[in-house]
């Protein structure tokens, strides 16, 4: 006997027409599921020992915000030195120096040349001075840029050693305390609730009238939840023989986290605006905007 999986069967509401009015037909909720926009197993790029912890679970974190640190006694050692070597400047200074006088004393040569004062030779010794004074400037520039890229390396190196979140949102387990060696294993679970997403099944009856673009109402199970709308953001292209049903991805705003993760929800389909339209969030969709600057009694009926 085939399995279905849980997540569907409770997702999934059969849709009856209800009476109305002459032509009009709406449909009752389907089931659906809130769910956090991304889960993140947050680790460490390295293998340490855990020197300090940041966050608990529940907490909140912004990007970028320091989770965990590890310990980095030999990396912080590391730029230490390196930061000591890309600040020294007296080799540098040493060869620039070298160099302005060997060029001095070729352009003096060069002058008691055309005066017939020294021999030609004297005149290639001087320029061969330059030549090599100017190779070793050109090396000590070239250490000095090593130098450089080692510091970065290091506090590169350094860097690793922290911890940091990747995206706004809430700490949902915590795995590792100080002290605990870090490896394979996560150090915390990174939920980013805002926005939300929400998974809902349509019978297939349905295709090709939910569309991405367009807004549906959510209403979250909770008591006094009021109704909020959701952006469609993803519809399946394929139909589930089994069930005849095809599966919809809806995008919940929640700037303020005032709707939980991992709750049951409803969709009304009878609230669907078309595809590209902009309406504030936890409102209704009107049927029809009313005019503006129309005199009273002149506006046409309602459609």
């Amino acid at each position: 006997m085939t399995k279905k999986p849980i997540r569907l069967l409770y997702a999934f509401a059969v849709l009856l027409p209800l009476s109305g009015g002459a032509g009009a037909q709406s449909f009752q909720p389907l089931g659906c599921l809130i769910e956090p926009h991304r889960v993140v197993e947050l680790g460490s790029p390295v293998i340490g020992v855990i020197e300090s912890m940041e966050v608990e679970r529940g907490d909140r974190v912004r990007k970028g915000q320091v989770i965990a640190t590890l310990r980095a006694d030999v990396e912080r050692a590391a730029v230490g030195v390196a930061s000591t070597k890309a600040q020294v400047a007296a080799e540098m200074q040493a060869a620039q120096a070298n160099y302005d006088l060997a060029r001095g004393k070729y352009e003096r040569a060069k002058d008691l040349m055309d005066r017939k004062f020294i021999s030609s030779q004297a005149l290639e010794q001087a320029r061969a001075d330059a030549d090599v004074a100017e190779q070793k400037l050109a090396q000590a520039r070239e250490q000095r840029a090593i130098w450089d890229r080692e510091l970065k390396l290091a506090e590169a190196q350094l860097g690793l050693r922290t911890i940091r979140s990747p995206a706004n949102g809430v700490i949902a387990e915590r795995y590792l305390s100080p002290g605990e060696r870090v490896e394979e294993k996560p150090i915390v679970r990174l939920a980013t609730l805002d926005p939300l997403r929400v998974e809902v099944v349509i019978p297939a009856q349905l295709f090709g009238s939910i569309q991405a673009g367009s807004f549906l109402t959510v209403v979250p199970e909770l008591p006094n939840a009021k109704p909020r709308l959701a952006k469609v953001v993803l519809v399946d292209p394929l139909i589930d023989g089994p069930s005849n049903t095809f599966r919809a991805r809806l995008q919940l705003p929640n700037p303020n986290y005032e709707v939980p993760a991992g709750l049951r929800c409803k969709v009304e389909l009878g609230g669907e605006t078309q595809a590209g339209a902009e309406e504030p969030i936890g409102k209704p969709v009107p049927a029809m905007r009313p005019a503006r600057n129309v005199p009273k009694g002149k506006a046409g009926g309602n459609v």
